[in-house]
């Protein structure tokens, strides 16, 4: 959760009018590194504003890809995706998540002696 821009303005003001960093943070319970990548934000944009987050994308898997994949092999199992996608059981779990495919196959149980 962030910070908001009035709180972020009333620290800087406070420290623009003489005011120390440490007091700052104390006054207005805020962290002093936070208070310096605030002072450095207005520095180089003018603005206390955070830039908006970029929108994530499919790194190793296309969701193309892996939707025609789990619609050819229906029975397959999670380990089954990952090992031919290579790339790990939880990638495949939250790809298939993102794409709103639920699996619920459960792999037999190993006996052990």
């Amino acid at each position: 959760m962030s910070y908001s821009i009035d709180l972020r303005e009333r620290v800087i003001a406070y420290i623009e009018q003489g005011g120390r960093k440490l007091d700052a943070a104390r006054l207005f319970d805020v962290g002093r590194p936070t208070i310096d990548r605030w002072l450095q934000l207005k520095k180089e944009t003018g603005s206390l504003k955070d830039s908006p987050l970029e929108p994530r994308s499919w790194r190793k898997l296309c969701p193309e890809a892996l939707t025609a994949y789990v619609n050819a092999n229906p029975d397959a199992f999670l380990s089954d995706y990952a090992a031919h996608f290579n790339v790990s059981e939880a990638g495949i779990w939250y790809a298939l998540e993102r794409l709103k495919i639920t699996r619920k196959k459960v792999p037999p149980l190993q006996r052990t002696r």
